[in-house]
Parts: C-alpha cells; sequence; structure tokens
C-alpha cells in the first residue's frame, strides 16, 4: 500500500498505561523532526478505561480507536488496520520515543542500489529515570537490547517498543498473533523473516526511552507473562523447539545456580545483577511451568497447528 498524501509512517500506540504516561509519549510523538504531513499517530484505548486517556490523544491530533479489552497484539493489530501509510512504526505508552525517532528509522530502510528491499528496522532502547533496584537491573541486564535480540542465530526479532515494519508485510502474515500472552513480537518476526523477506536494520540513533518495572513485584508479575509467552513460542514452534522433562530440570538447575550466586555478599552493581537474575529466572521458569505442562494450553495450540497444516494442504 502506498502512503496517503504525505504520510511515510503510521505510529501505533497502544493505550495501556495512565493517562498522564501516555501525554508523555504523544507529546515526544508530536516533537519528531520530520514533516507533520509525513506521519500519523493512532492511539488503541480500552473501552474500559475510565481516565482521560482518549482525551489527551485527541488532543494531540491522534486517531483514536476504542477497542473492547485489547491486549497489546490485538491493540497493535487494529492499529495496522486503520494505518494509511506505507511504514508502521510501534512503540507503548510508557516510552518517550527522542526527537529524531521516525527519521533514524525511516533512514534506515531507504532504498540502497544493490541491496533487497527492507523488511523494517529496529532501534535502542534505553532507560528512563531507573531510580530504583528494579529499574536499574533492567538496564544493567541489557533486557530491551534489539542489538542482542537480532543477534539471535535462529529466532532473532526486535522489542515492539521500538520498531519499524512495513505495512503490507504485516497484512501479508495476518499481522501479530493475539493468543499469545507475550513473546508475541518474536513469533511475528520470525513469521516475516520467513514468509515475507527483507532486510533488517538496527539503528542506534533510534532511541527510545523505555519506564522500566520501578518495584519488583511488578517486575516479577512481567518476568512470569515473559515466562508464559516463551512456553507459547515453544507450543507454536513445536516442530522446531523439543522440550522435555530433562529440559525442565537443566532450566531448574540454571536457577539454582542463580540463586546460589545471589545469596554470596556481592554488593553495588555486580550483587543486583545477580539478585535480578535470580528473580527474572525464577519469575520466568514459574510462568512456564504453568503453561507449557497445561494440557488445555498446549489442546489449544495443537488445534493452532492442524487448522495451518489443513490451509497449506
Amino acid at each position: 500500500m502506498n502512503a496517503v498524501g504525505g504520510l511515510r509512517v503510521s505510529v501505533v500506540v497502544p493505550a495501556r498505561d495512565s493517562a498522564a504516561t501516555l501525554g508523555e509519549c504523544l507529546r515526544a510523538i508530536a516533537a519528531q523532526n520530520v514533516l507533520h504531513d509525513e506521519y500519523e499517530v493512532i492511539v488503541v484505548v480500552d473501552e474500559r478505561t475510565r481516565d482521560a486517556t482518549a482525551t489527551i490523544a485527541r488532543r494531540v491530533g491522534a486517531t483514536v480507536i476504542i477497542a473492547r479489552d485489547p491486549g497489546a497484539a490485538v491493540a497493535r493489530n487494529l492499529g495496522v488496520t486503520a494505518a494509511r501509510a506505507e511504514w508502521i512504526a510501534f512503540t507503548d505508552a510508557d516510552c518517550i520515543p527522542s526527537r529524531g525517532w521516525l527519521r533514524a528509522l525511516l533512514q534506515a530502510v531507504e532504498p540502497s542500489p544493490g541491496r533487497q528491499p527492507a523488511l523494517g528496522a529496529a532501534g535502542r532502547t534505553i532507560g528512563y529515570d531507573s531510580a530504583t533496584p528494579a529499574a536499574r537491573f533492567v538496564d544493567l541486564s541489557g533486557g530491551l537490547q534489539a542489538e542482542r535480540h537480532l543477534a539471535h542465530e535462529r529466532y532473532p526479532w526486535a522489542p515492539t517498543g521500538n520498531v519499524l515494519y512495513r505495512r503490507a508485510a504485516l497484512l501479508a502474515v495476518g499481522g501479530f498473533d493475539a493468543r499469545f500472552i507475550s513473546y508475541e513480537g518474536c513469533d511475528l518476526h520470525t513469521r516475516l523473516r520467513r514468509e515475507v523477506g527483507g532486510r533488517f536494520e538496527y539503528s542506534p540513533r533510534a532511541i527510545v526511552h523505555h519506564r522500566h518495572r520501578a518495584a519488583w513485584r511488578c517486575y516479577w508479575r512481567q518476568q512470569v507473562n515473559y515466562g508464559r509467552g516463551y512456553a507459547q513460542f515453544f507450543m507454536r514452534y513445536a516442530d522446531e523447539l523439543r522440550w522435555t522433562p530433562a529440559s525442565e530440570l537443566r532450566a531448574w538447575l540454571a536457577v539454582l545456580r542463580a540463586g546460589g550466586n545471589a545469596l554470596l555478599a556481592y554488593r553495588g552493581e555486580d550483587g543486583l545483577l545477580r539478585r535480578g537474575t535470580f528473580i527474572k529466572l525464577l519469575a520466568q521458569r514459574a510462568g512456564f511451568v504453568r503453561t507449557y505442562w497445561n494440557r488445555r494450553e498446549a489442546a489449544r495450540w495443537r488445534s493452532g497447528a492442524s487448522r495451518r497444516a489443513r490451509s497449506t494442504s
């Protein structure tokens, strides 16, 4: 699909945080150093929201979509459907894009002689006001570093808080898989690479500041959901990824080793990194076990695989 008028990119933002946080995100998007007629902003709001989220979004000129109980994947898919530009940039309401964010992403995907067309690009995500131990740990561990995730041998991907894709490619693969609790970004990137193809760029100048979870209990819940999504990823790609009771035992031994390291008297950043790693591994393991060994969940993903097989036969 070609851009409408002067539009080059549509920015999609699922509004899952407070109105104040969203307002800061949208003001940062409105301050981008590209012409205003080159991009549009689409905000997807849960219809149950009772604060001023929709009002704030409309005030800065964003298109607002009211959706019924949208998860992140559903919200982004709604944004893709409504988008009018050739490129779609995703960020989140707890993110603050730098002024040159969109320009850097768009420059990364510009046509280049002798190179295949671009599928998309990802930028650099850094912590914003990481004043608590939980938030500092995320910065130290590099949990949102796209460059690191894109270096994965089999399943490279980029966090969805700072990524750009060609709209036609997203439509070709059906967008995000809404069955995922998390890890839907890795699944999407995998399908895009396999079914559409094209070069994917990393642009370190496309910077987004992210508000990490400030409290350990909030970080714990986030990581439990990451573990659940990781288990779903194994179910989705069960023909490629084999997980056995022996695999589960090795994973728990890794948790125990991390716990032993956390008990040692390390101080400063090294101690925080060790303690945070134990919390992360334990939370993810709890989420993974809760999901992967659940018969009902396994049956749901097997039925999805059967439908895909029938559709391609």
